[in-house]
């Protein structure tokens, strides 16, 4: 899925979009979000995924996502869950940053914020009180954090970014950037370079994760929007143990959003229905979530209640599907230069003869039907 230009092609996913961006609301409101989006491959999981990712940066949010893996879980003894916290800090991006790396960019707007408040209120900046200001300006913010978690080591590390700023100390503010990276490795490098105790690893990546969330707000963002896609990695891990250690964290953040612990947070997970209902090994094979996940008998096809933490995507209807590749079809033909020849009809036509597969109604999703209707373009193109 590409992440920019996802308008262009959106069709038949209102409901869930709304449901969405009602969370980004709640967010922004203070409150915290958990949603599981499950659907077969193909399904427009990762599209529904990155769509809202878009919608989110536009509506100054930051967001951060990354794709879980072998290397890259929820936790596990060979530091999974932090690499997958390095993942994510490296992936966040903001509106101005939409390529990522944005960490950098949002700690100096955040300084920049707080002088810039200072001069309108009259005082210099060449003025020798000017840093002492700041710096009282920097813990008065950072104490709504040191009340959380953890928090006090994150206020002591931006403090030291800014001293680092202030001072053009170009080694302390690398040093404050790698720890909120969550790249030192041992405690004694982090006390030695900036006097925290503490590092971020795989069992408090996600507190910090809740802590950046609330710096954003902070920062002068909405709140922060996590994406974690290809859940079906953790379904895959063989050893039972380090499958529930993974579920168990699952848990973690679904209570902390959903009990008020977290903060201007949306977390929201990308999951094939096996990974979620597999009674065996899927998240329904640990009770705890199952209770939380499960849907409600009451609700059906055609009533789907969309405040659950699980959407499950349907397939697109007919005319849904036509709508797709009628937008597709004309986004071929100004990438290649042509003028548009296939017609609506033979749009349907093309629907009709793919639907007519045996058993296709229940299985073709809008990944197999896009892919095969971009060969019949292309090849129309090549071989007019």
């Amino acid at each position: 899925t590409p992440r920019v230009g996802l308008d262009f092609i959106v069709v038949g996913r209102k409901h869930e979009i709304t449901a969405l961006l009602q969370d980004l609301d709640n967010v922004k409101a203070g409150a915290a979000a958990f949603r599981v989006i499950t659907g077969r491959y193909g399904s427009g999981k990762s599209f529904l995924l990155q769509l809202m990712r878009n919608y989110a940066m536009e509506r100054n949010f930051v967001v951060a996502d990354a794709d879980l893996s072998p290397e890259r879980r929820l936790t596990g003894t060979k530091n999974q869950g932090v690499a997958t916290y390095r993942e994510l800090v490296k992936n966040l991006s903001s509106r101005t940053r939409p390529d990522g790396g944005a960490l950098k960019p949002m700690l100096d707007r955040w300084l920049n914020t707080i002088q810039n408040d200072i001069v309108l209120g009259g005082m210099h900046a060449s003025d020798p009180r000017f840093d002492d200001e700041v710096e009282r300006r920097i813990r008065q913010v950072t104490s709504e954090l040191e009340g959380l978690v953890h928090g006090f080591d994150f206020a002591t590390v931006l403090t030291a970014y800014y001293r680092g700023h202030r001072s053009d100390n170009e080694e302390l503010k690398t040093a404050a950037l790698r720890w909120l990276r969550g790249e030192y490795t041992t405690r004694t490098e982090a006390r030695q370079d900036l006097g925290v105790r503490v590092i971020i690893d795989d069992e408090s990546w996600y507190d910090y994760l809740k802590l950046l969330a609330e710096f954003t707000k902070l920062a002068g963002y909405e709140g922060m929007l996590v994406l974690i896609d290809e859940a079906v990695n953790l379904y895959k891990i063989t050893n039972t143990t380090s499958r529930h250690n993974n579920y168990e964290k699952l848990l973690a953040i679904l209570n902390d959003t959903l009990q008020g612990k977290a903060r201007h947070l949306a977390v929201l997970i990308g999951a094939t229905p096996k990974t979620l209902e597999d009674p065996r090994r899927g998240f329904y094979s640990y009770e705890a979530l199952r209770s939380r996940l499960q849907t409600s008998s009451f609700s059906g096809e055609g009533r789907r209640d969309m405040t659950t933490p699980v959407l499950l995507l349907d397939n697109l209807g007919h005319e849904e599907l036509v709508a797709l590749l009628k937008r597709v079809r004309d986004l071929h033909a100004v990438h290649h230069g042509y003028e548009v020849r296939v017609t609506e009809a033979e749009i349907i036509t093309f629907l009709e003869t793919v639907l007519d597969r045996l058993g296709a109604a229940e299985f073709t999703t809008p990944r197999n039907v896009l892919r095969d209707f971009v060969t019949v373009l292309n090849l129309l193109h090549q071989y007019p």
